[in-house]
Formats: structure tokens, C-alpha cells, sequence
């Protein structure tokens, strides 16, 4: 079963997927194998909201979600047959429980889906996509491309033809979050040894699930967290105040969607923080297997679009932004800033791949002319975040810059990427296996 087309494995939906959609309201339905239920009421505690729940009927106690979850979200699953339920208090909506489920029964209960397409059928409410980097490298999976091939182009077709009146892209605020977290780092470094200095090292603070994290285990570490707001967080204000001068309207008329690889990207645009003007910065979030649903249901014929760009406003940017979605991207594009702000001279190679990885942990010493040494790490999955937050309230931490990525190797593998079938398929016959073997033990035991 997969979030997008399957591949190799039967299909499991529909064949008309318009018959599944709409909804009644308060009820689940089935999109593409993924189970979502009608969006978040208005008004409500984002931390009371279940973004991702289980589906007792379809839980076979397998104890993969539980392995996966860094935080202690699952609740145990014992060998009496007793199901996976989900503690909203420690669950930080990653959303990797959902990736790593070989039966499916794991879903998110949040889907903006049928409030944006009566919104695109709306003609006085303008309609603004807001892609982050990410996305554009998961879409094509769900249309047969191999994993990782870049759709861009075809991408911001299919926006329009879905009716979104403009593609504001969030590459461009993800250039400015390099611009405010390597500027802020620099100003901290500098800092050190005066009054009322800011403590480092100083941590990324673009993703959600690891923001929700430290909220959550490390509340003591929060004053080390970046004040900069994520990308999409500084996308969605600039589209209701400078996007609604440039379009001639006013904010109440603006109904942004930002376009995620996350779920927890849905806990965040639902934050009472993005609100500060009276009007949500982000009215909707969706995910790439969520897009890749509407484009089908609309009945595109993705595959043969052509490529087409993001429109002007708010939509030029550079090769850093494109880097946010791999582990240690994040800290290569502040590195590159602060480097030539302290040394008043250009890196001769942009490229600082020693830090941008796939490994748990990552550090480096980064060597700045006239100013010395700047220690980094980079981790990605919470269990690898939670060993540096230790070193860091310990006392012990030499860095003075770390990047955290809640999922294994960044955005490009988080929880509303496409779902592969093969890969769906083998978690299943392994956790089969494993069943099995655990059976067999409980059988020699008795």
C-alpha cells in the first residue's frame, strides 16, 4: 500500500478516486491507501490535536512504530496482543510511525484537503501555494519517477491548473532564515563574555518536530534555540502583508497552503505564534502525498505537463535554499553567510559537503580567517539530537552551532513523503518475520 501509485504491489484504493472524496464531515476516509480525517476546528490547542492516530482494526501489535518513535510516543506493545496507541503528550507529529507502519494502520488525523478545494472554487478568495524545497524531489515518486527526481517545473503546472492563483515559493524565506539564523550566530559568537550574552551553541529552529522536541524534553535548552521563525513561518506573514500589497487586496482575502515533506509542519502552521496580525500566517498545510492526491482527483495528467516557474513575487532564489531539505543544508547556507561576514571574504568553495549528511551525527571545525575556528554538528533523528542536547546541558558541549532534523537524513525523508510499496512491502515482511520468530519463542516457552 503506498501514499502515491503503486508500483509493484496491487493497488489497494479506487480505481475513481473522486469516489472518496469529499467527505462527510467528522468522518475518515481513504486517500491513496493513507487515512485522514476532516481538518483541525478553528480556535482549537494544537496540543490537544491528534495528528497522527492509529487504526485499531488494522493494528497487529507488530512493535515497528514503536522501534521508529524517538520520544516514547507509541505506547508499549506487549506480547497479550495489546495495540499501539499514541500519547499526544510526548508524540511530537513527525509522522515517521506513519512511514514506517507496514500495515497502514497508522494515520493522520488533520487533512486540509476538502477545505482547499472549496477555497480554489471560491473566486474572492485568492489562493496562494507556498512549496517548500522538498517536495519537489518526493512528487514525482508518486507519478512513476524514480525516488528523488526533481519535478519542479511540472510541479507549479499543476498548481495552476489545480486553480491556485499564485506559487509563492518557500525557497525564497528559506534564504531569509539564512540571512537571520547566520546573522544571529555571529552576534552570539560575538557576544561571549559580555553581559547578558546569549548562550551557545546556538540550534537551528526550522524544524517543527525537533522545535516541539526540545519544547517538550529539553525546556531548560529553549534559550539556545534560534529566534528565527522556519521558512514556511516567515513565508506566511509576508504573504498577507507585502504578497497583498503587491496583489492589490487585503490579508482577509489571502488563503495560504504551504506544501510540505512534514506532518509536523500541521502542528506548526497551527500555532497561536503565527498569528500575531489577527489572521492565521498559514490557513492550510498539506503534504506531497496530499498534493499528489489532488492532482489526481482534478484528473492532471501530471507526466505530461510542462515545466513552468513561481511566480515573481516572492519566488527568486539561490542554490542555499535548495540544499534546506538534506541534513546539515541548514548549516552549510549559514556557514556560508557567516563565514563571509566574519572574514570578509567569499568561500572558494560554497560546497561544505563535510557537514551536510547522511550519518547520525555529523561535526566539523570550520576554519574562518580572523576569526579562528567555528565548531558545528549535525544531527539527524531525535535519538542522535537528544545525545548533543545532553552534551549541551551537561556543561560539555564544544560547538557553537548545531542543526537538528527530526527526520533520518532531513526533510527529503519526512513524514508525508511518498509512502514507497517496496519499501512498505519489505517493513512487512520483516515484521511478519519477527512475529513469527516471537510465536515460535512464546510456544517453546510454554
Amino acid at each position: 500500500m503506498s501514499g502515491c501509485t503503486p508500483k509493484s504491489t496491487p493497488a489497494v484504493v479506487p480505481a475513481d478516486l473522486s469516489s472518496i472524496h469529499p467527505n462527510k464531515e467528522g468522518t475518515m476516509r481513504l486517500i491513496e491507501g493513507v487515512m485522514y480525517q476532516t481538518n483541525a476546528p478553528k480556535g482549537v490547542d494544537p496540543d490537544n490535536i491528534y495528528f497522527v492516530q492509529v487504526d485499531a482494526t488494522k493494528c497487529e501489535a507488530c512493535g515497528e512504530c514503536e522501534a521508529v518513535c524517538a520520544t516514547g510516543a507509541i505506547q508499549p506493545i506487549n506480547d497479550d496482543g495489546i495495540r499501539a496507541v499514541v500519547d499526544p503528550a510526548a508524540c511530537i507529529n513527525c509522522g515517521q510511525c506513519l512511514t514506517h507502519c507496514p500495515y497502514g494502520a497508522i494515520y493522520e488525523g488533520v487533512s486540509y484537503v476538502d477545505e482547499i478545494f472549496e477555497k480554489l472554487k471560491d473566486p474572492n478568495t485568492i489562493v496562494v501555494s507556498m512549496p517548500a524545497p522538498a517536495v519537489r524531489y518526493g512528487l514525482g515518486e508518486c507519478f512513476g519517477a524514480p525516488t528523488g527526481t526533481y519535478v519542479g517545473g511540472q510541479m507549479h503546472a499543476a498548481l495552476r491548473q489545480l486553480g491556485f492563483n499564485y506559487i509563492w515559493d518557500n525557497e525564497f524565506t528559506a534564504d531569509v532564515t539564512i540571512m537571520e539564523e547566520g546573522t544571529e550566530l555571529i552576534q552570539r559568537v560575538q557576544e561571549q563574555g559580555k553581559k547578558n550574552a546569549r548562550p551557545l551553541p546556538q540550534f537551528t529552529s526550522c524544524c517543527p518536530g525537533w522545535v516541539k522536541f526540545a519544547e517538550t524534553f529539553y525546556p531548560d535548552l529553549m534559550p539556545n534555540l534560534s529566534s528565527c521563525k522556519s521558512p514556511i513561518g516567515m513565508l506566511g506573514p509576508l504573504a498577507k502583508t507585502y504578497g497583498a500589497h503587491e496583489t492589490h487586496t487585503e490579508a482577509k482575502n489571502i488563503y495560504t497552503v504551504s506544501i510540505m515533506p512534514c506532518v509536523a509542519k500541521k502542528y506548526e502552521g497551527l500555532r497561536p505564534e503565527l498569528a500575531d496580525s489577527g489572521f492565521r500566517d498559514i490557513d492550510a498545510t498539506i503534504n506531497t502525498r496530499e498534493l499528489a492526491y489532488m492532482i489526481k482527483t482534478a484528473g492532471i495528467n501530471f507526466n505530461s505537463l510542462p515545466s513552468q516557474q513561481p511566480d515573481p513575487i516572492l519566488g527568486d532564489s539561490t542554490g542555499a535554499a535548495t540544499i534546506f531539505g538534506n541534513s546539515g543544508g541548514v548549516m552549510e547556507a549559514a556557514l556560508r553567510l557567516a563565514y563571509e561576514v566574519l572574514s570578509g571574504k567569499k568561500l572558494a568553495d560554497p560546497n561544505i559537503l563535510v557537514v551536510r549528511t547522511h550519518e547520525g551525527i555529523k561535526t566539523a571545525d570550520v576554519a574562518v580567517p580572523g576569526f579562528g575556528t567555528v565548531k558545528v554538528a549535525v544531527a539527524s533523528g531525535l535519538k542522535n539530537a537528544a545525545k548533543l542536547c545532553d552534551e549541551v546541558r551537561a556543561g560539555k558541549s564544544p560547538y557553537h552551532f548545531i542543526e537538528i532534523m527530526t527526520c533520518p537524513g532531513g526533510c527529503v525523508n519526512g513524514g508525508g513523503q511518498p509512502i514507497d510499496p517496496e519499501v512498505r512491502a519489505s517493513l512487512f515482511r520483516s515484521t511478519v518475520a519477527r512475529i513469527n520468530n516471537r510465536f515460535r519463542a512464546r510456544t517453546v516457552g510454554a
